[in-house]
């Protein structure tokens, strides 16, 4: 019989009983047990395997979900910081002269800053405001420029260029400063 012949089924005469236990005892039997028992087995290995994929696809796309949902907006918070910076800004540029008669305006864009502020909390964004004289840690500041200044020792900030910021626990923009580089006495 070629492979290409499909298998015919068996007649009655080729059928074992089962229930007869002399048939059960000869050699094609057996042969016949052993087989099926290895099928269910791999049956059986296939389902596992299929059933623990599913399992991780879920866990996968659930994690994906909530990566989403936390950090879905990182782009777009990431393009108002520049916003907040140039509010913050403008506030500083205005001369103290000036800060009377421009009450009302600064104010306002005092107001509209701690808004903005307000939003970026809400969804899980935190300023990093570094002080003059913290010491520089490289996993939260960007280093703009390094510089000498009595008084200090190496890696103390000396100057904050901009606010840095985190989304959740991972980091938006780090806070940009000036470095002390100082040599130690």
């Amino acid at each position: 019989m070629s492979d290409a012949e499909p298998k015919k089924p068996a007649t009655d005469e080729e059928l074992i009983d089962i229930t007869d236990p002399e048939a059960l005892e000869e050699p094609e039997a057996d042969e016949m047990i052993l087989a099926l028992q290895a099928e269910r087995d791999e049956l059986k290995d296939k389902f596992m395997r299929a059933l623990a994929d599913a399992e991780n696809s879920r866990k996968r796309s659930e994690r994906d979900r909530r990566e989403a949902e936390q950090y879905g907006g990182s782009k777009l918070a990431r393009d108002l910081l520049p916003v907040f910076d140039n509010m913050k800004r403008a506030v500083q540029a205005v001369p103290d002269e000036a800060r009377e008669t421009s009450k009302a305006m600064i104010e306002g864009v005092e107001l509209t800053m701690r808004e903005l502020v307000n939003v970026f909390k809400k969804h899980g964004i935190e300023p990093i405001s570094p002080e003059v004289g913290d010491k520089f840690d490289p996993q939260l500041h960007e280093a703009m420029f390094e510089a000498p200044l009595p008084g200090t020792s190496a890696g103390d900030i000396i100057q904050v260029e901009a606010d840095g910021f985190m989304l959740h626990d991972r980091l938006l923009r780090p806070a940009r400063v000036g470095v002390s580089s100082m040599p130690a006495s």
